[in-house]
């Protein structure tokens, strides 16, 4: 029910506080009505506002020549990728609805990080997807698991967008708390770009098109912004209804209007419906915006204003078309059996004023409600977590090492384990061939797309290793960076810039703040190193259950470009009689590694040493090695260990490896088969082609080490240990982990 003036008590229900209640009256001069403050709790909530983050967020680099917009002025981040072409991408979160709803949560996360991309006037081409889940054992764990990957399969699929990449890792910190991080890329002409603005053409009519406006997801952002609780897991009116059909004809429409140049700006409906995109185009343009609900295609009957500007009924725009461009713009729309509909009018007096039922139903300076006006920004109180503390000492004289006649034991159950198994189960539902862009698909490092018309591939990853950033927040984020850029340039392409998602906990505990400062810190350091921009991004916090705080996970999407896609690298060996070695800085180690959580049920120590300079030095020599013709394939050594590598390196064309690890072995069996390591890359090449390579290596300041050659047999053997497995038989285990789940 609406009501003209309301209380403390409404604003808190709201999820706002009292000095941001006292903050809104100083702006409005006034108490403001029920319709006034739902658009202020949706646009001051965490997730449109990035209130207790945007402070943080601007220490990230975002400096480069490459860069085609201003990061956080448009829906996503754009880079020149040369030939008049630029990269549009971004990465974005739909934790909460996932947890409540999953099917629709993921699929309109899905959905509304397409828009993010065509609303720019890039073609989405390929998608990718970060996932954090419980473990499976739980029912309810499963449940979500199995409908977020079908809403996200059914969403692309229906879209006919190629999926490329992406990653599932479990712990039980997500337990009923998931993460969905979804990301798209796009591929738009530079001088094509549209913008989310009106302009400051006052007097221009304002348009919204495409599907109608309902009550479903109604506070999805301030649902967004809060801890989950039991009350919430019911609350599904907060979750937003999908029709991926609809955005495909959206998607048509949009492009076409915007290669007409149609329009002067255009702003997809997300979180919190017609408030953002009256408020943001408002501000940015520097002008108001005059609406009447009145004329608003509804689906729903005896809506009101309040429920009307918070709708997020999904497969919506904002747009302000040229002026006697008007009538081509409904034209395409209507061909495209889409609304486009004159709901209002640009003005000059810098108010975003609502009208329904012949009344004004609100009126607000429209910058007071975005992050360039009046939205309140603050830097939380920060406390080291004692558990850092604890969890950072790890004693391995108290772990017995692994014995040589176990090796074969432990590896089935390591390449059989959930984080490392194989993820067809999952991938195989999406439609990974769509659009005929494909050059490397998922199971892989790195996904490669060709670039349709021209030689060049694009390159992605979605990396973050949330047991990492749990044990040591700074490094960890570090780590993301790095192992994002690895995964893009063993595909041969030269990784250019990032986005990143940031799932953490309630900002307002001053250890969960202090972690996510942490992140931030991480993520900039590395950044500026590597001199790779920050082009935009999404903060997700309040991921805790009644069970606790999720593991903090800072996803990094990570873009690189290949200037000729015949010229990549392939991520497996390719046949018999090559020779293997591992270049970089082998540094292994059992802290925070996948083998101590599997076989000794602890996630504990010092993750694995980090080097900046070593990181951007392998880069290089990959990249040179690869231009110098001296490579076969070429992978990332990460999760689960040097071991592990060379099986997965060997699964594909069922090459057998005979080992010689006599080279780097440590003082530990464990260490050298399982422990973790970065700055390291394993690498095939032909045999006569060792000296060359060695000679790089040493330029880039960086080691070689001889591990084997690949074989006929379909075996893997060690010079010391003798045979360690059947190839055939160890790859069924590999296939089978996710299987019994998604039967």
């Amino acid at each position: 029910m609406e009501k003209e003036q309301v209380t403390l008590e409404d604003a808190i229900e709201h999820g706002l506080k009292e000095n941001e209640f006292e903050e809104i009256q100083k702006i409005l001069g006034r108490i403001p009505n029920s319709t006034e403050l739902g658009i202020f709790s949706g646009m001051w909530s965490e997730h449109c506002s990035y209130k207790n983050s945007i402070l943080k967020l601007k220490t990230l680099p975002t400096e480069s020549t490459l860069m085609l917009t201003t990061t956080g002025e448009e829906n996503a981040g754009a880079l020149d990728i040369g030939d008049g072409l630029g990269v549009v991408f971004k990465i974005e979160s739909h934790n909460h609805p996932t947890a409540v709803e999953p099917y629709q949560g993921a699929a309109t996360g899905v959905g509304g990080i397409m828009r993010d991309i065509f609303t720019m006037g890039a073609r989405p081409f390929i998608s990718l997807n970060s996932l954090r889940f419980g473990l499976p054992e739980v029912k309810r764990n499963e449940y979500l698991l199995k409908r977020a990957v079908k809403g996200i399969a059914d969403y692309g699929n229906s879209l006919g967008i190629a999926v490329s990449g992406g990653e599932l890792f479990f712990d039980q910190s997500f337990s009923k708390n998931p993460l969905v991080n979804a990301m798209t890329v796009g591929l738009v002409k530079k001088n094509g770009m549209a913008k989310a603005t009106t302009g400051g053409k006052v007097g221009y009519a304002v348009y919204i098109v495409g599907a109608t406006t309902g009550r479903d997801g109604i506070h999805g952002a301030s649902f967004a912004s809060k801890d989950l609780s039991k009350e919430s897991e019911e609350k599904k009116s907060a979750v937003q209804v999908g029709d991926p059909f609809m955005e495909k004809l959206l998607m048509e429409a949009t492009l076409e209007a915007i290669e007409k140049d149609l329009l002067i700006g255009i702003q997809d409906m997300g979180a919190a419906g017609i408030s953002c995109s009256t408020s943001e185009m408002s501000a940015k343009g520097n002008t108001g915006m005059e609406i009447d609900l009145d004329k608003v295609p509804f689906r729903e009957t005896g809506m009101n204003a309040y429920e009307a500007m918070l709708s997020e009924s999904q497969e919506r725009m904002l747009v302000v078309p040229k002026q006697g461009k008007e009538k081509e713009l409904v034209d395409i729309f209507k061909k495209w059996d889409l609304n486009a509909v004159e709901i209002g009018v640009v003005t000059g007096d810098g108010l975003l004023r609502v009208k329904k039922d012949g009344k004004v139903k609100a009126e607000i300076p429209s910058n007071s409600l975005v992050l360039g006006g009046g939205a309140p920004r603050y830097v939380r109180e920060e406390k080291r977590p004692k558990y850092l503390d604890e969890v950072g000492k790890l004693d391995l004289s108290t772990i017995e090492d692994l014995k040589e006649g176990n090796v074969p034991v432990i590896l089935n159950q390591m390449i059989s384990n959930l984080n490392i198994c194989s993820r067809k189960p999952l991938y195989e539902q999406y439609d990974t061939d769509v659009g005929l862009v494909k050059v490397t698909g998922p199971g892989l490092d790195g996904g490669l797309a060709r670039v349709p018309g021209t030689n060049k591939g694009i390159a992605v990853a979605t990396d973050c290793n949330s047991r990492y950033t749990y044990l040591n927040p700074h490094k960890g984020a570090m780590w993301a960076v790095c192992e994002s850029a690895r995964n893009v340039f063993v595909t041969g392409a030269k990784p250019i810039g990032i986005t990143n998602n940031l799932n953490f906990a309630n900002p307002y505990i001053p250890e969960n703040y202090y972690v996510f400062s942490e992140c931030v810190k991480g993520i900039g350091d590395a950044c500026r190193f590597l001199k790779l921009p920050v082009t935009g991004g999404n903060v997700s916090f309040y991921n805790e259950s009644p069970e606790g705080p999720v593991f903090p996970t800072p996803t990094i999407g990570m873009v690189g470009v290949i200037e000729d896609i015949s010229n990549h690298i392939k991520n497996y060996f390719t046949s018999p009689n090559e020779q293997i070695a591992v270049i970089g800085r082998f540094k292994p180690t059992l802290g925070g590694s996948e083998y101590l959580k599997e076989i000794h049920g602890l996630t504990k120590g010092e993750i694995p040493e980090l080097s900046l300079e070593d990181e951007l030095n392998l880069q290089n020599l990959v990249l040179e090695l690869n231009e110098s013709k001296l490579l076969l394939s070429a992978k990332d050594l990460s999760l689960g260990g040097l071991l592990v590598a060379i099986c997965k390196s060997a699964f594909p064309k069922k090459i057998g490896v005979t080992l010689d690890l006599s080279n780097i072995n440590k003082t530990r069996l464990d260490e050298t088969l399982f422990g973790e390591t970065s700055a390291s890359v394993l690498i095939s090449y032909l045999p006569e082609n060792v000296d060359k390579i060695k000679t790089l290596c040493g330029k880039h300041k960086l080691d070689f080490y001889f591990v084997g050659n690949t074989s006929k047999e379909s075996e893997i053997t060690e010079k010391k240990l003798g045979k360690i497995t059947n190839l055939i038989s160890l790859e069924e285990k590999y296939e089978s982990g996710l299987v019994k789940i998604f039967e």
